[in-house]
């Protein structure tokens, strides 16, 4: 009988390498990594073709990957970096037709609109931690994990973050 740790070992094992069980992990994920891909590029098409690069990403570096339980806060960084990276190409590229754009949107809330205004303002580490927080209901430690940073760094830049918001509003 495998011991939890030759368990764990195997699985991380088995995610490096098989194909069938990485599709299948993101699979079980698809719909957290688009909501968090959604919430940065607000576009539908645009979130499901950053996480097909994030996916390719991550099978490329799939070996990188020490511990099976890891999987989806390496995912997840994954996604936010290939998300920040189309928003800087989309800062060099300047929209020809701006206008005709504007009438397609629904109206939103005047608070809510507000709000994601603020957000956007913040710098790019509390912009993270606030909608890891409160978009996708992550707790401290997996946005620690995420990031890759300690809990009592995450914790500062939130209450940071909240503190500039509550100014901004």
């Amino acid at each position: 009988m495998d011991t939890p740790m030759e368990f764990k070992q195997e699985g991380a094992h088995a995610a490096a390498g098989s194909e069938e069980l990485f599709i299948e992990k993101i699979a079980q994920h698809r719909q957290k990594l688009y909501g968090i891909a959604f919430s940065y590029l607000h576009n539908e098409a645009d979130a499901l073709e950053v996480i097909q690069e994030a996916s390719c990403k991550a099978w490329v570096k799939r070996k990188s990957l020490k511990e099976d339980a890891a999987f989806l806060p390496w995912m997840i960084r994954i996604l936010i970096n290939c998300c920040m990276d189309e928003l800087r190409r989309r800062k060099r590229v300047v929209p020809s037709d701006k206008a005709g754009e504007d009438q397609q949107v629904e109206m939103v809330s005047s608070h809510r609109i507000d709000l994601e205004r603020t957000i956007a303002k913040l710098s790019a580490k509390y912009r993270h931690v606030v909608i890891l927080k409160y978009y996708h209901d992550l707790t401290i430690a997996d946005i620690a994990k995420v990031m890759n940073k300690p809990e009592g760094t995450v914790k500062t830049w939130l209450h940071k973050a909240l503190k500039q918001m509550r100014q901004w509003l």
